[in-house]
């Protein structure tokens, strides 16, 4: 098998999911004899330098992850720079997983800007949110109230990295990642944000539920947020479309006095 091919075949095995390599046969590591060390060598004593190393991978203990991310993130001018900072970030562990940094898309500018859920596995290839189903999906839901990605919608990611086999976000990666999307949030400036699924209900506002959250407007980040439910949420369970319809009118009503006033 030349280098081409066996690339390919290590790709497709990536997009199957596998995670670990294992050989073509079993090994009885019972019956492996053991193997002990003729010298034993003696554990050398941690030196901590008063230098801390740069070095990535090498994160002194009096730097806070968090911390690191919102020097970071203050200090991106425009959303470029706030994405080639996201891209340098190496203390979310998120990123060496993931194939592609999923960072937004839509029009910059726009007064609706949604905030979706950490990346699947289709928009962790294509590199963009909203990917496949759910995207088409969302392009029916904006065109039904004269809204479009392409021309009226901003979008984001709340992470813009894919968890492991698309596991839930742990808490701590979530902190780590808040200053980046704050940032990004001050820096698309929208009038009103929309929260698609629980995960981006709990960055914004600090809860959980959208089916409790939805069908009223709060505020989060001194903006209207309105819930909503995912697309994905909908393809999984098509009785709920009656109540995103109901969303979106709400939208499209809240639009329309913004005009108005």
């Amino acid at each position: 098998m030349d280098w081409h091919a066996a690339r390919s075949a290590l790709e497709w095995q990536l997009e199957l999911g596998a995670v670990d390599a294992i050989e073509e046969s079993p090994v009885d590591r019972y019956g492996l004899a053991a193997v002990v060390p003729k010298v034993a060598i003696e554990p050398k004593p941690i030196v901590v330098s008063d230098h801390p190393t740069s070095a990535v991978g090498f994160l002194p203990e009096a730097q806070d992850p968090v911390a690191l991310a919102e020097k970071a993130a203050a200090g991106a001018s425009d959303l470029l720079t706030l994405k080639s900072a996201l891209a340098a970030f190496e203390y979310c562990d998120l990123k060496r997983g993931a194939r592609s940094l999923v960072f937004s898309d839509g029009v910059l500018g726009s007064s609706v800007m949604i905030l979706t859920e950490p990346p699947n596995r289709e928009e962790d290839v294509k590199g963009i949110p909203f990917a496949g189903a759910s995207g088409h999906l969302l392009d029916k839901m904006l065109a039904a109230i004269g809204l479009s990605r392409h021309e009226s919608v901003y979008i984001g990611t709340i992470v813009p990295w894919r968890p492991p086999q698309d596991r839930d976000l742990k808490l701590e990666e979530l902190s780590i990642l808040l200053p980046f999307l704050r940032r990004h949030i001050e820096l698309a400036a929208p009038k009103i944000l929309i929260c698609m699924g629980d995960t981006s209900c709990q960055a914004i506002l600090g809860k959980r539920g959208v089916s409790k959250l939805r069908s009223q407007i709060h505020h989060g980040l001194d903006l209207p947020v309105l819930p909503m439910f995912h697309p994905e949420s909908l393809l999984n369970r098509p009785a709920l479309k009656s109540q995103a319809w109901q969303d979106l009118l709400s939208l499209k009503a809240w639009l329309r006095t913004q005009k108005e006033t």
